[in-house]
């Protein structure tokens, strides 16, 4: 069993995803980041970083106490070396795996999510930030169209990489991104849509994806944090 601590947002999105399709049995612990869940001590004990996911697997290969796991480009590949399966043996196609998960956690991931700031949270519109932050998401989807010429998926095979970047495309409308002028990457975005895994783990997600937008208090727990804040509890 792993317990899962999760909200539906892009990275959440990633752990439920190769759960589902690795048919593991979880728990999903909701973590409203909004309303601070990720400040509480007992959150903290194991994702000192205060983000979700985390998990806890209670049935590590090695058969000893339960492995916790934060940051979720670990936990992918946590979970990819513990059932064998979405991550390849040999060295050249784990390494081609590698490298685009960690394109997606050092690139994608945090660009786009500066674009969602300010674009849609900052209290005051800066053009200079949002035309940096649009743009770059811009090129990053230009290097991810020119990846999937000719290619199914990312790597040779359906890998965590897939599954990791998928997200963060969702919401390309919300980056001011259109899918049209990427047709390599809308080709890839609909194949990965239409996996029966993906739609079960966007489904998991609904009980908490109908709640409202982020408040003004939960703006100030999210985006004004700084050491003394993390150690609130």
């Amino acid at each position: 069993m792993i317990d899962l601590y999760y909200w539906p947002t892009p990275n959440g999105h990633k752990i439920t995803t190769f759960l589902e399709e690795a048919g593991l049995e979880y728990r999903i612990h909701p973590v409203d980041i909004s309303a601070g869940d990720q400040f509480k001590p007992e959150f903290l004990a194991f994702s000192p970083n205060n983000r979700m996911p985390a998990i806890i697997d209670h049935a590590p290969e090695d058969g000893g106490r339960p492995v916790t796991v934060f940051e979720s480009g670990a936990i992918l590949l946590y979970l990819a070396e513990k059932t064998g399966r979405f991550l390849p043996d040999d060295l050249r196609g784990k390494k081609t795996v590698l490298e685009w998960l960690m394109w997606q956690m050092g690139g994608l991931g945090p660009m786009a999510g500066q674009n969602h700031h300010f674009v849609q949270y900052a209290p005051e519109r800066i053009p200079y930030a949002i035309d940096r932050y649009v743009n770059e998401t811009n090129r990053l989807y230009g290097v991810l169209d020119a990846r999937l010429a000719g290619r199914d998926w990312i790597a040779d095979d359906y890998s965590i990489a897939d599954m990791a970047i998928y997200p963060w495309i969702v919401p390309h409308e919300r980056q001011q991104q259109t899918l049209s002028d990427f047709p390599n990457l809308e080709r890839w975005f609909r194949a990965m849509q239409a996996r029966p895994a993906v739609v079960t783990a966007y489904e998991k997600g609904l009980p908490w994806s109908s709640r409202p937008a982020v408040t003004d208090e939960g703006k100030k727990r999210l985006f004004g944090q700084t050491a003394g804040v993390k150690k609130q509890t």
